[in-house]
């Protein structure tokens, strides 16, 4: 397990007290997107008939789903990468996650440098 791992800065030390809380967090927003998930299906057998009528509806469930599913594999992910001692670490660079990035997006894959050359990527 994981005690502590230098993120940014030699300065910014990202605590175990951090990685309690962060795991928490991540687990946290796990469970919700399952339940979100479960929510979902629920709903679309339920409402079959009502939500064929209404295909726009039936387009923002879809993509509500669809992100919730995208959402749950990043926290299963980050979850795995406490596992195995990987987490914080940037996909891309190699370079850890800046502290206040992990804090604030948990299941951040990348520093904050290799996030922003992806978005202007796209």
């Amino acid at each position: 397990m994981v005690t502590h791992q230098t993120i940014g800065e030699r300065d910014e030390i990202l605590s175990a007290e951090d990685l309690a809380t962060l795991r928490e967090n991540l687990h946290e927003q796990l469970l919700f997107r399952r339940e979100q998930l479960r929510q979902f299906a629920t709903a679309s057998r339920a409402d079959d008939r009502r939500v064929r009528e209404d295909a726009a509806q039936v387009e923002v469930g879809v993509k509500l789903a669809a992100s919730a599913r995208m959402v749950l594999a990043d926290v299963e992910e980050a979850l795995s990468r406490m596992d195995s001692g990987t987490y914080g670490v940037c996909h891309l660079c190699r370079r850890p996650v800046e502290r206040h990035r992990l804090l604030i997006v948990p299941q951040a894959r990348y520093c904050g440098r290799c996030q922003q050359v992806r978005e202007a990527g796209r």
